[in-house]
């Protein structure tokens, strides 16, 4: 588990039967016109069920009549409608927490951009986590990498930024910046929700992870899989308080 996750109410994919807690897994809700729509704030109300699958899991599982049948256990009731978008309507919405957490940590001063500012802060041992937007420069990243692993005495190893699937020009767009190719985080709380917000769209578009933290590897939406750039140890909770669904 993350830190900071250890009183988190566990729940239960309804396609996989693995656990884990809220934060990694997708929340679905029932509306009340009887559409299943994506809620992945757990925001919305009445009753709601998880998955922690990935998008190609989930297209299977609408296909095969396994979704339909995993809802209507969970909800007691088969009068709803799947929309066959909805693994895309999924995908957007996390892309969208995402890179609205990006654009509240920047908000909010804990984000750092710009080469020498964050091969500065990573050369002092300060970084805690490293993003590149998809169309940075190769060199670009391995020179800040390079400096994140001397800053954090890993010389040698795999430690590496994580190649977001967006660009530099999307990323600037959510951060209300002007060209944003690198990003950095050197404060642990907000590394924390950055990190489980990226974790829970990467593992749920099948992303391949691409850095290494330098405290422990994160882990994505499902506990079975590690996707991400810090924050947790992949290690399922120990305290059983599971729900399909609330």
């Amino acid at each position: 588990m993350r830190e900071g996750d250890d009183d988190a109410p566990i729940r239960k994919c309804i396609l996989s039967g693995e656990r884990d807690v809220r934060p990694h897994l997708v929340r679905l809700a029932l509306s009340p016109d009887g559409q299943i729509l994506p809620d992945v704030r757990a925001k919305a109300p009445g009753r709601g069920a998880w998955i922690g699958v990935t998008r190609i899991e989930l297209e299977a599982a609408i296909k095969k009549g396994k979704l339909k049948g995993a809802l209507s256990r969970a909800f007691k009731t088969g009068e709803f409608t799947i929309d066959p978008e909805l693994p895309a309507k999924i995908e957007s919405a996390l892309e969208r927490n995402a890179l609205d957490r990006l654009g509240l940590e920047s908000r909010s001063g804990t984000v750092l951009i710009g080469s020498d500012r964050i091969e500065q802060n990573a050369r002092q041992g300060k970084l805690k986590t490293l993003y590149h937007a998809s169309d940075a420069a190769e060199d670009g990243n391995r020179k800040l990498d390079q400096a994140w692993r001397i800053g954090n005495d890993e010389e040698g190893s795999g430690l590496r930024g994580l190649a977001l699937p967006v660009s530099r020009t999307i990323l600037a767009l959510a951060l209300g910046r002007e060209n944003v190719v690198h990003i950095g985080l050197t404060d642990r709380a907000a590394a924390k929700r950055v990190s489980e917000a990226l974790d829970r769209w990467l593992h749920f578009i099948g992303s391949e992870p691409s850095s290494v933290s330098c405290e422990t590897a994160s882990q994505g939406a499902s506990a079975s899989q590690n996707i991400g750039a810090s924050g947790s140890t992949g290690q399922r909770p120990a305290v059983d308080m599971t729900e399909e669904f609330e």
